[in-house]
């Protein structure tokens, strides 16, 4: 049966149902989805029978799957042993480069926050043996979420039997086309994904900086050296960028932030930071606050306000004197009885305490910060993941840094049957746990701190209360948020638990810019 017959609402695995095609590819279909189990939505790949190389995407969208980059789209099931092989792929949901730069070129700093979050996915698929070689504008996005994604690494090239003899440069070149691409608005070598080609010269595309200002240096030359180092008679100017991580490396001094969507489809919140040390670095614009009014009407209106909100006093300046002085004499006959009082009752008279008996010697040990010897995601009643791969992000120090984040979740975790995900941080040694400092990008959700010894252990709440039992609980506040544990706790492990995680974006997800231990010094 050919995948083309499939109708719309067949399932797969008992699991996933295809709701509509979005693209056919000679003898592939990508569908819309739904996975029924977790209630979210998904890409999906069928394959017509006989389709020669069903296995070699299969194959690619594993190890695209153990890609440690959250900007590369993740990859969640994929089969060639089913009677209809598949595969299951993260559905992003946001703006192309196309769609972003429909309504003409993106800024300097917009264009290379795009391209060099792009380049450093790109370059750790490389690393892990996988390559794009399909790069177009299409395939880079802009998630509703605040974050890049790069689409299709390992499995567009498995899916048309791409090939290069040098996929490094290959990779490059397509960097380079993006970077052309989101200066110009132009796709150099003929039209792509509705962008129109790019005009040429009798030397081929002309140069980006031939025909926008927002090429500007060393953008041009970035673009140039990548896109464009061999073709006849243009001026490189410098070596040919040969692989993503020269661009990335080229890229790093380059001032950047990642780009919001001109024309959003739906509501975007603020963009989480991006993986690169520079994103973010400039402003976009000036921003008004929401707690107060600006401008002239709102000038004219204040005090008219705090007139109507405060009626006439007299303003008798005899009775404000008598007044005054009533209440400096009442306050001085309070002062003095109540230290008459408290050195008559405290032992020795009027005899100072010793130093020994000050308040901050009788206040117990000094605090002192605990170093980590690691931290995990922690979900043992999920996939267990929870990017764990950027649970280091959470005790690196850098309290303004990339925060780690969990699972994007489409609904509450209560709905999902999880009683909570979290981060957990290794001590490597059991100690004694006295405060916690937490700084999270979103304020006023629930947050418990757990300590033990055994989180291996945990297979169900009663087991997860057993092993790493509730030292305190508080309300996550946003940065430099102090969790005090009443007596201290001791254990190996400090868990932070979020059990209502809260939107972020489309999706429910917790998420942890720093925490800091404390313990007895």
């Amino acid at each position: 049966m050919s995948t083309y017959m499939i109708e719309p609402g067949a399932k797969l695995a008992d699991r996933y149902r295809l709701d509509h095609v979005v693209s056919e590819t000679s003898g592939a279909t990508r569908w819309k989805a739904t996975d029924e189990t977790l209630a979210r939505p998904v890409g999906v790949w069928t394959f017509q029978p006989g389709f020669p190389r069903a296995s070699e995407v299969v194959r690619a969208a594993r190890a695209t799957s153990r890609i440690p980059d959250a900007r590369v789209t993740q990859v969640f099931d994929a089969d060639d042993t089913a009677p209809l092989p598949y595969v299951v792929e993260e559905w992003v949901i946001g703006s192309s480069l196309a769609d972003l730069i429909a309504q003409g070129p993106l800024e300097p700093e917009r264009a290379a926050g795009l391209v060099a979050e792009a380049a450093e996915a790109i370059a750790a698929a490389h690393a892990g043996g996988l390559y794009h070689l399909c790069l177009s504008p299409g395939k880079l996005m802009w998630s509703s979420g605040g974050a890049v994604k790069v689409t299709g690494i390992g499995v567009d090239a498995a899916l048309v039997g791409a090939q290069a003899a040098n996929p490094a440069a290959a990779d490059a070149q397509g960097l380079g086309n993006l970077l052309y691409a989101a200066l110009t608005g132009y796709w150099p070598g003929g039209a792509r994904d509705g962008l129109p080609a790019a005009p040429e010269g009798p030397g081929g595309p002309y140069q980006p900086e031939q025909i926008t200002p927002n090429a500007t240096e060393p953008l041009a030359s970035i673009t140039t050296r990548a896109a464009m180092p061999y073709l006849a008679g243009q001026l490189v100017p410098g070596p040919p960028i040969a692989s993503p991580a020269e661009f990335s490396a080229a890229m790093a001094d380059v001032p950047r932030f990642i780009p919001l969507p001109a024309t959003p489809t739906e509501a975007i919140p603020e963009p989480e930071p991006g993986t690169s040390r520079r994103t973010g670095e400039l402003e976009s614009g000036p921003r008004r606050s929401a707690r107060a009014a600006s401008g002239p009407r709102a000038a004219e209106r204040r005090p008219q306000a705090r007139a109507q909100a405060r009626p006439e006093r007299s303003q008798d300046p005899v009775r404000k004197i008598v007044t005054g002085v009533v209440a400096a004499a009442v306050f001085l006959v309070v002062v003095v009885g109540a230290w008459i009082i408290g050195t008559e009752m405290r032992p020795g008279g009027g005899e100072q305490p010793d130093a020994d008996q000050s308040p901050e010697a009788s206040d117990g040990p000094e605090l002192q910060a605990l170093t980590p010897a690691g931290a995990d995601g922690f979900d043992p009643f999920g996939d267990g993941s929870e990017h764990g791969d950027n649970a280091v992000r959470a005790i690196d120090g850098e309290d303004s840094g990339e925060p780690w984040n969990s699972e994007g979740y489409d609904d509450p975790l209560a709905d999902l049957g999880k009683p909570g995900v979290g981060l957990i941080v290794d001590l490597g040694s059991s100690q004694e746990v006295r405060e916690v400092v937490l700084s999270t990008p979103s304020n006023d959700y629930p947050v418990q701190i757990r300590v033990g010894d055994d989180p291996a252990s945990v297979t169900d709440q009663a087991s997860l209360d057993a092993a790493l039992p509730v030292a305190a609980e508080a309300t996550a506040s946003g940065p430099g948020n102090t969790v005090t544990i009443e007596g201290g706790a001791t254990g190996r492990y400090v868990l932070v638990w979020f059990t209502q995680p809260p939107m972020d974006g489309d999706k429910y997800r917790a998420a942890l810019t720093e925490i800091e231990i404390l313990g007895a010094g």
